[in-house]
This record gives structure tokens, sequence and C-alpha cells, in this order.
């Protein structure tokens, strides 16, 4: 790998996710170790290390370097910990997760983009992740519990179904609310019936297919 390559990286960890209060060792290792050049489109890999949120196709975007170290630093991966991520897209967050100790199942809506991220995954030597093809939000279905659920697309309103997938002591990522003013949330579960919420950060990204908000409608 080039040095002008790792100085941006460098540049990246040190100068963008550090500074927005992204303190976890272990986060900024893997994000400072892993190669995000290489899980962008070509068309855009001079912008690997840019704040900007890259296209994927289909509506799809690969976060910001700042948002995925604050996604990371919030759900805390143990090492063995199982991780059911919505919305694989490049494939980069997964092999975070993953390098972060857990055990990644990925669900991912167009098929397409699941093939790249795979290739993506192979190439980097990353294991520990599985990648389906499934619509999320209305079709996927799971007999365990996982004890971390991260969306990387946001949802106007936390389906329900979402939660169930959740143990005990779980935690969930979400962003939600309407564009532009949506809320980074970390529920964690209690319970079966309780959960803490912790507001997070603002931001702004594209909503998973299906988690749009109802139409408002105007005479």
């Amino acid at each position: 790998m080039s040095t002008q390559a790792e100085l941006a990286r460098e540049n990246m960890v040190e100068n963008q996710i550090r500074t927005w209060e992204v303190l976890d060792p272990r986060v900024l290792e893997v994000l400072g170790r892993l190669h995000r050049e290489d899980f962008v489109p070509e068309r855009f890999r001079g912008m690997a290390f840019v704040d900007v949120e890259l296209p994927l196709g289909h509506g799809e975007v690969m976060l910001k370097p700042v948002v995925e170290g604050r996604v990371l630093q919030a759900v805390a991966i143990e090492p063995g910990q199982r991780v059911l991520e919505i919305g694989t897209g490049s494939g980069f967050l997964s092999a975070c997760l993953a390098e972060l100790g857990g055990r990644v199942h990925s669900v991912e809506l167009h098929a397409d983009l699941a093939d790249q991220a795979r290739r993506n995954l192979a190439g980097a030597g990353i294991a520990g992740v599985t990648v389906e093809v499934c619509d999320a939000l209305t079709d996927y279905a799971t007999k365990e519990p996982f004890d971390c659920v991260v969306l990387t697309g946001a949802v106007f309103a936390l389906p329900e179904r979402v939660r169930g997938w959740v143990r005990p002591g779980g935690r969930l990522f979400a962003i939600t609310g309407e564009s532009p003013a949506m809320q980074a949330l970390l529920h964690t579960r209690v319970d079966a019936t309780h959960w803490q919420t912790e507001s997070l950060f603002e931001t702004d990204i594209p909503y998973l297919t299906n988690a749009t908000p109802p139409r408002h409608f105007t005479l």
C-alpha cells in the first residue's frame, strides 16, 4: 500500500474520526488498519478518506467515516457476540464489526451489492461475516436473537419487529426521524419489556427501503 494512502488513512482517523468524539482505542485501531479504499466503488476511490457519503447504487451510500466511527464505538462489540447488520452496502462496516470480534450476519436487499460486498470482504481476508439477500424490514426472520443489531440506513420510525431481534442486555443502533433532522439512537434492551435509549448525535442519511416517512398530502 502506498505511503500516500497510509497517510490519508491516518489523517482520516486522527483529524476526522477522533475529533468527532471517537476515542475507543479498539475502534480507532480497526479503522486505521482496514483498507477502506478497497471497499469504495472504483470511480470514488480517490475520495475514500474524505468526510462525505459515497454512492453505492440503488440509493445506498457508504456512511461518512466519522459516522462509522461513532456507530462502532456506540455498539461496543465484544469478541464472540452475534451481530445483525441491516444494509450490507459495501461491506466495510461489516468488516469493522467482524474485526472487533463480532460474528456478523448482514442482510442486503440488492443482490449485486451483496455480491460485491462478499468480494470486498474476501479480498480483505475478513472472516466471520455472512451476507444474505433479503428485504430485512418485511421478510427477515431469526430464531435466535442477537447481541447487537445495527441499521445502516435510516428509518422514519423503528419497526417493532426489529426490537424482537435483540436479546435482553443487547443493543440496537438506529437512525430515526425525518430528514434533515434525524437522531442516531442506541437502544439497550433491559429485559423482555423494558428499554433504555441514548441519543448519540444528529445526522441525515438515506432511508432503508420500506422505512420512509408517510406521504404528506396537501390540497
